[in-house]
């Protein structure tokens, strides 16, 4: 099998050439390309997923609805649509982006295309990406916030949008 290479872009997001997984989850110099997608539904509260325990990083841990790396040459926009696909079986429509957001650890730099979108359900998981997924209210979230229960970026992501006010 092929390893997945990934889109890696300088910190205002412009693509500068792709590296494999392996290289750039041992480089923090590289700035690898993601996407996230907070889905909300009509009441207000935000789907989650629970990453599965075979993930490489934060393993059985909660995080964004729909996360993944940008593939070489691929734009964040296609790379949300194909996520959103693998992870959460829905055809993604209306999202709207949001923002970007660098994450840096010691290990790994990516640039997060974070995207927004209203949606009540069905959903059908892919159980090799992810565990399960609900929806949480924000009340829910702040209670559990700092707990090892959320991924470091999708807490980054709720306190820097101020998604709790």
């Amino acid at each position: 099998m092929t390893e997945e290479m990934i889109q890696l872009c300088d910190a205002d997001g412009i693509p500068q050439g792709s590296a494999s997984r392996s290289v750039c989850h041992k480089d923090p110099s590289m700035i690898q390309m993601v996407i996230h997608l907070l889905i909300f539904n009509s009441k207000g509260d935000i789907f989650l997923q629970k990453r599965a325990k075979t993930k490489e990083t934060y393993p059985d841990m909660w995080d964004t609805a729909v996360g993944g790396h940008v593939a070489a040459g691929e734009d964040a926009y296609t790379a949300l649509v194909r996520e959103s696909k693998e992870e959460l079986g829905i055809d993604l429509k209306n999202a709207e982006f949001i923002c970007k957001q660098l994450n840096k650890d010691n290990t790994e730099t990516e640039l997060s295309f974070v995207y927004k979108m209203i949606y009540d359900g069905p959903f059908h998981i892919d159980n090799n990406e992810v565990i399960e997924g609900c929806f949480f209210s924000i009340k829910e979230i702040k209670e559990k916030l700092g707990k090892n229960i959320f991924t470091p970026n999708f807490e980054k992501q709720f306190k820097t949008l101020a998604l709790g006010k």
